[in-house]
């Protein structure tokens, strides 16, 4: 997506090969600190003076959540756009994410290239794996945001201004929860990382 309104990006570096820290990457719980949860929680909150009972449904459903993965996010709007196998990974999603509920919409690589409907944004979220030193491989994140229209452009502005600081956390979260599944001696074979397209 090379033209965007907002994007985010983080990195870490892991004392594992490149082929581990892409399976980590597949398998690993990113709700290390109990951040993503809680957030993905929160953000149903606004939402409950004008539906009390479903709002409250949805907090503490979020609120238990065992565990947040990619296959997690795949499972809830996220689509993946396209792999290279212990490299990259790349998913997108449409939605109104400014909204309580976010909104997600099902899309397809072909569909997402297109343009979004009008009162949309469509978020690309890539993950990139490759050497950084002897033994030591980069992990990084980056998040491209692009609005369908002017008036979305400045509805999602205003709420990007607020959650930006918390979007940062929940990526760092992940980057932490992948390195520490990548160094730990209990983690299964790399190997295992598979394409899924």
């Amino acid at each position: 997506m090379p033209e965007f309104d907002v994007r985010i990006c983080r990195t870490t570096h892991i004392g594992a090969s490149p082929g581990r820290v892409y399976s980590s990457l597949w398998n690993t719980d990113f709700d290390y600190w109990g951040i993503t949860r809680a957030l993905y929680a929160f953000r149903t909150l606004p939402s409950l003076p004008l539906a009390p009972l479903e709002t409250w449904r949805r907090f503490r459903k979020e609120f238990g959540r065992q565990r947040f993965t990619l296959e997690d996010m795949l499972a809830e709007g996220f689509t993946l756009l396209g792999e290279q196998p212990n490299e990259e990974l790349l998913l997108g999603t449409v939605g109104r994410f400014w909204l309580a509920r976010g909104e997600l919409n099902a899309t397809s690589p072909t569909s997402f290239r297109e343009h979004s409907p009008p009162g949309t944004a469509k978020a690309a979220m890539n993950f990139t794996v490759g050497p950084s030193s002897a033994g030591i491989t980069e992990l990084r994140t980056e998040t491209r945001v692009l609005c369908a229209d002017l008036p979305t452009k400045r509805r999602f502005i205003a709420y990007w201004r607020l959650i930006k600081p918390f979007s940062g956390l929940i990526r760092n979260e992940m980057l932490t929860a992948v390195r520490s599944a990548a160094e730990s001696i209990e983690f299964p074979n790399p190997q295992s990382a598979t394409t899924r397209l």
